[in-house]
Parts: C-alpha cells; sequence; structure tokens
C-alpha cells in the first residue's frame, strides 16, 4: 500500500530518531570512543540494520521513507528501486513494495565470476532509478553506487536514507555535483535533541556527544 498522509518532516525527524533510541540503534560512549570504517574515534554509533529485526517500527520508518521520497522528488519520479550492498538491500525491496515499483541491488563491486555484474535483478536503459540505503556519513559510497547504476544507462538522480550524520561539511553540495539529491529522515542532531528529553543517557554524556558533533574531526585530537 502507498502511504500519503504522514506527518510533516521535522516531526517524522523526531520520531524518526525516537524510534532508533527505544531499540537501542543509538550508542554513545565518551569513555571509551568507538572506532568509525574510517579509523576516526566518535563518542557515537548508530546501527540501522537493527530495525528490520522489530516489525512495527520497521514498518513506520518505511512508509516514512516511502512518503518523504514522494514528497521531496515526486510521485511518479521512479521506474526502479535500487538497494545498496548489503544494509540497503532489505530496506530497497521494503520501499520497493511500498511504491509498487520493479526493484534492483548494487554490489560494492564485481562479484568476479559469471556476468561479473554489480547490479542484481532487471534494470533497462532510461529508467529512473533510486539509490536506497540505510545511512550515509559523506556519501562516498552513494557515489560508487550511482555510478553503477549509470553505467547501466539508467539515470540516477536521488538517493534515500534513514539516517544523515549531518555534521560533515560539503556532503550535500558534493552529491549535487553529481546530480544527486538526499532525501533523509533524521540526524545526529535529530538523535541527540530526542535523546536528551528521553532522558536516554546521562546529562554528561550528551553533552560530550555535543561537542563531537560541533567539532567532529577535532573532538579526538583534543582528547589526546
Amino acid at each position: 500500500m502507498i502511504p500519503t498522509g504522514y506527518p510533516p518532516k521535522d516531526e517524522i525527524a523526531r520520531l524518526t530518531a525516537r524510534m532508533l533510541l527505544e531499540i537501542g540503534a543509538v550508542k554513545f560512549n565518551a569513555t571509551e570512543p568507538f572506532t568509525h570504517a574510517s579509523g576516526k574515534l566518535a563518542p557515537t554509533y548508530v546501527d540501522c540494520r537493527m530495525l528490520i529485526s522489530f516489525p512495527r517500527i520497521r514498518a513506520t520508518v518505511m512508509d516514512f521513507l516511502a512518503v518523504s521520497i514522494m514528497r521531496e522528488a515526486g510521485f511518479e519520479a521512479f521506474d526502479n528501486v535500487t538497494g545498496g550492498e548489503t544494509a540497503g538491500i532489505p530496506f530497497g525491496a521494503m520501499i520497493a513494495e511500498r511504491l509498487a515499483l520493479p526493484m534492483s541491488y548494487v554490489r560494492k563491486k564485481p562479484k568476479g565470476y559469471g556476468r561479473n555484474a554489480r547490479i542484481e535483478g532487471v534494470m533497462t536503459e532510461g529508467q529512473r532509478a533510486i539509490l536506497v540505503e540505510d545511512l550515509t556519513t559523506d556519501g562516498g559510497s552513494k557515489l560508487s553506487f550511482v555510478e553503477a547504476i549509470r553505467e547501466t544507462g539508467a539515470t540516477c538522480d536521488w538517493t534515500a536514507v534513514i539516517f544523515y550524520y549531518g555534521i560533515f561539511e560539503g556532503v550535500t553540495e558534493a552529491l549535487a555535483e553529481k546530480g544527486i539529491g538526499l532525501i533523509h529522515l533524521c540526524t545526529w542532531w535529530d538523535v541527540l535533541a530526542e535523546a536528551r528529553a528521553m532522558e536516554a543517557f546521562d546529562a554528561d554524556t550528551l553533552d560530550e556527544v555535543e561537542r563531537y558533533l560541533r567539532d567532529p574531526k577535532g573532538w579526538a585530537p583534543a582528547r589526546g
């Protein structure tokens, strides 16, 4: 069923942040920081993949993402929903179902045998695809996925994610330079605000998280 009547963008952001906090997808730890894929330390971590194990929350978040796609990109804007390997595949499938569209997925790299393909499923020249993923930090993986989609002759002018870090400069601008618009439900700022409202973590931890969000590059060096 295609969703249409849902809250405004700011309320979607708040509720998405709340749901991520409720299921424990958000981790804050200022005393023992997390090491991210980039190798950098941070007091924050989010795992959107946990959503697939919580049916009520999963359904609500996917409805939010589907309606956000239609509101921001258009109701008849796409012919194909493409999930990014691996976290984006289940979310891509659920969005495709809601938008009544074909679904495909894109590999991080060619599988190395058979057709040596990066795109799995059916994607044809001229189709308008939207890339669906769980989150984006600096947008780097999105550019690679979009390039693979475009190599088929399809177009890809949008990517949609549940979570966007929203703390690094130039991300949306870099995507826009490649002709890609970013749709997202919430950011670290939304999560921090809701964590304070819920008193989900102690005040000292939340204050340290805020210091990180205001200066993500300088936070770890400042701690020595």
